[in-house]
């Protein structure tokens, strides 16, 4: 389907500088941009693409310097990036939605089933599971006994629920995510052995999570791993037995959070940070990339890095110093050995 700039203009309350009448029919970063595309500038370093780009019309700031010619239609509005994310939700919205049963697929007598659930291939639902309304089961989803879950909640290929788990309404699972396996308990032993101890708990995970491919949250030893409403959480996450992450918090790739810690709400955890167990992170807390935290965080609104991770500014002044201890230490030498000669004559 082809849109105009002024229909696209309308929708997200935008004002045009250029022709209104241009039509787009994709989508495409603006550096790729080509005709007949839709291209979007919120990032100062991308600047210099407005001005090269093929794409027919650009999305920008109303704040946005224009300092040379640009050949596209711009649509100015006040936050771009939104702007963009709202056409792009749109159009996700017009595609066409799975629908019915496939074939072969296994579901339990016990089992209830919603409203127009849909059910991939090979998918299997335990006894005395609760789908709700407009749950899309895509292939090779296991959902085990006693799971339930929410109204137009999508399961991607491959997601396992284990049994007595339980998942809110418009949460998206993508493909390989692990939802109640065992957490890491093992009791040290005489000799080399371990006891494993039982984990008798589930993972609860609340309204409108996102959880991205091959991340597992591990159920409680005892009561519930918990996932707050609103959390998006990356690829490759491990979640640890009775953890618990807040509301609106967000977390980045290849993040390890240990069992029993509890972050708080609206907290941003970037790539590869590692957390150790038992601990408390307050509410607003951001966490840098590759960071590693042995204790709490108490201060609400913090920003840390470092391993083991403290103040972002202080790190900043560290990572400085660090770079220049080699010379450092060269100096160091040379003073100690004129003092040693020094001493000596």
């Amino acid at each position: 389907m082809e849109f105009t700039a002024q229909l696209i203009a309308d929708f997200i309350k935008g004002e045009i500088a250029g022709d209104a009448n241009v039509t787009v029919s994709s989508f495409a970063k603006i550096e790729e941009g080509r005709p007949g595309s839709l291209s979007f500038l919120a990032n100062p370093k991308y600047e210099k693409y407005l001005y090269e780009t093929a794409s027919s019309i650009v999305i920008v700031n109303k704040a946005q310097k224009i300092t040379n010619s640009v050949n596209a239609t711009l649509i100015k509005v006040d936050d771009a990036y939104m702007a963009f994310a709202s056409l792009l939700e749109l159009y996700h919205s017009s595609l066409p939605e799975k629908t019915g049963r496939e074939e072969p697929v296994s579901v339990a007598a016990s089992a209830q089933l919603g409203k127009d659930v849909f059910l991939g291939a090979f998918s299997c639902i335990g006894e005395n599971a609760c789908i709700g309304d407009g749950v899309k089961i895509h292939p090779q989803v296991y959902i085990g006994e006693n799971v339930r879950i929410g109204d137009r909640t999508v399961l991607y290929p491959g997601v396992k629920v284990y049994r007595g788990c339980v998942i809110g309404s418009d949460c998206v699972l993508h493909a390989g995510v692990v939802i109640g396996a065992d957490g890491f308990g093992f009791a040290p032993q005489t000799g080399a052995d371990f006891k494993k101890i039982p984990q008798i708990g589930n993972a609860v995970i609340e309204d409108r999570v996102e959880i991205g491919a091959n991340t597992c949250i591990d159920r409680a030893t005892m009561g519930s791993t918990i996932i707050r409403r609103g959390v998006k959480l990356d690829n490759l996450i491990q979640v640890g037995h009775n953890v618990e992450i807040g509301e609106n918090t967000v977390i980045a790739s290849q993040t390890g959070i240990s069992g029993s810690t509890k972050v708080g709400a609206n907290c941003m955890l970037a790539g590869q940070v590692g957390l150790a167990g038992h601990l408390t992170i307050a509410d607003g807390t951001k966490i840098g990339a590759q960071s590693g935290l042995n204790s709490s965080v108490t201060e609400p609104e913090s920003t840390i890095m470092g391993t083991p991770a403290f103040g972002y500014k202080d790190w900043l002044r560290s990572s400085i110093i660090f770079k220049q201890l080699p010379n450092m230490k060269r100096k160091i030498d040379e003073l100690d050995k004129k003092l040693n000669e020094k001493t000596d004559g």
